[in-house]
């Protein structure tokens, strides 16, 4: 799993030559640049508003959900356009040791079902969490299992049918070592928090000694 994202980086260049790489966000070609020059300086990044606080303890994000944001994100994970995904991640690292230097010491993620795997064919907040962790060298852990296929949270406008819609739906996986660990947990987007408050919840009833929450977007109302 990691020697294959390796690989992927050290192919970057050869398939840049076939494929030029473009912004996540605007979709104009780069010249081997992460995201382009507009968007470095006009994304709705969260700046000063970066650590967002609630039920699901701290969370940060770098970028709001909001604008190319919103449809970078959405093109991600129901049109598996996947050449942002080093972007997204270095984005995310660098806000995480920004807001959390020597507050955490492993990396994990929220995980989708196993139906919603096969449907998807991919785990969106593993792939982002993977690249954070190809960044600072490490290995994300899986610590969690999402044993029912609710419905998803897109789908609900009211904060109390999030909470709800989650309850229950995650347990820790086998051989998960959690106890006295500070965890990192990766998730896309912060909405109302209910899915990251119960990822959170099931981690410190397991033992776990702090978890810190990490999104590449916030819904502005979580400012």
């Amino acid at each position: 799993m990691h020697k294959e994202s390796i690989w992927s980086k050290g192919k970057r260049k050869s398939l840049d030559l076939l494929f030029p790489r473009k912004c996540p966000f605007c979709q104009s070609v780069t010249d081997g640049a992460l995201l382009c020059d507009v968007c470095n300086k006009k994304l709705p990044y969260t700046g000063s508003r970066a650590v967002h606080k609630g039920t699901f303890g701290r969370c940060a994000a770098p970028l709001f959900y909001e604008g190319t944001v919103r449809e970078a994100i959405l093109r991600y994970k129901f049109a598996r356009q996947f050449n942002g995904l080093d972007c997204f991640a270095q984005l995310m690292a660098q806000c995480a040791a920004e807001h959390f230097a020597g507050e955490f010491d492993a990396v994990t993620w929220v995980p989708v079902s196993r139906k919603r795997l096969r449907e998807r064919g991919f785990d969106q907040a593993f792939y982002l969490a993977r690249g954070i962790c190809d960044i600072w060298q490490v290995t994300a852990e899986e610590t969690l299992r999402k044993t029912v296929n609710n419905t998803a949270q897109s789908s609900l406008a009211a904060a109390e049918e999030r909470r709800s819609n989650v309850l229950g739906v995650y347990e820790i996986r086998e051989g998960a070592e959690i106890a006295g660990r500070r965890f990192l947990l990766v998730d896309d987007i912060l909405t109302t928090g209910a899915t990251l408050t119960e990822a959170r919840r099931v981690l410190l009833e397991a033992g776990a000694a702090q978890v810190l929450c990490l999104t590449l977007a916030a819904v502005p109302q979580n400012a």
